[in-house]
C-alpha cells in the first residue's frame, strides 16, 4: 500500500510507486502537457522512486475511485532551509477544480505534515491556466529568468512564484485553505 500523504474532499495525495511509473510518463509526455515542462525519463523517476531521499514523485488520485488525476513532483526535501521545491505540477482531469485541490493539498503537506518554510516554482511565462492556478492559491511572483530555458531551438522565460508558511496559515485563518 502506497503512502498517503494529505487528504482532500475529493483527492488524495499519495508516494508514487513503481507501478506508476507508465502513468507518469505518459503525462509528461502528453502532446498538451509537454509544452509546459521538461520532462524526465523512465530512469530517473526510477531512481527517485527507489533511492532518492532529497524528491518525490507523488500522484493526485480521486479517492472514492483510486482513479490517478494528476502528478507532482517535490525537490528540496532535505534541505537544513526547509525549502520545497514543487514542479511537474501536471493535472490530467482539467476543468474538474482537481487543480486547485490538489495545491491545497500539496500546500497543507508542506506547511503543516513537514513544517517547512517555504516552497516554490517556476512556471513559464506563457503558460497563463498554471500562473492563474498558482497565484489564486496564494503563490506569489517573486521573479523572472528571461531566457533560461532552451526548447526546440527558442529559449523561452521562466516565472518564479513563492508561498512562505505565514502566507499559507494567514490564508488558512481568512479560510481559504482546507480546515
Amino acid at each position: 500500500m502506497a503512502e498517503i500523504l494529505a487528504k482532500g474532499p475529493r483527492l488524495q495525495l499519495r508516494r508514487a510507486v513503481p507501478e506508476d511509473l507508465d502513468y507518469i510518463i505518459a503525462l509528461e509526455y502528453d502532446p498538451a502537457n509537454l509544452p509546459y515542462i521538461v520532462p524526465f525519463d523512465r530512469a530517473y523517476h526510477t531512481q527517485i522512486m527507489e533511492n532518492a531521499q532529497a524528491s518525490m514523485d507523488i500522484i493526485v488520485e480521486e479517492r472514492e475511485t483510486g482513479e490517478a488525476v494528476g502528478y507532482f513532483m517535490v525537490n528540496g526535501l532535505m534541505t537544513d532551509a526547509k525549502e520545497a521545491e514543487w514542479t511537474h505540477i501536471i493535472i490530467a482531469k482539467k476543468g474538474m477544480g482537481y487543480g486547485h485541490e490538489a495545491m491545497k493539498l500539496i500546500k497543507r503537506w508542506t506547511f503543516e505534515t513537514l513544517q517547512f518554510h517555504r516552497a516554490w516554482m517556476d512556471c513559464k511565462d506563457y503558460n497563463e491556466r498554471a500562473l492563474h492556478l498558482y497565484e489564486s492559491e496564494g503563490m506569489l511572483r517573486e521573479g523572472l529568468i528571461r531566457e533560461t530555458i532552451l526548447t526546440n531551438g527558442v529559449y523561452e522565460n521562466l516565472v518564479i512564484l513563492g508561498i512562505l508558511d505565514r502566507e499559507y496559515f494567514a490564508r488558512k485563518a481568512d479560510g481559504k485553505e482546507f480546515p
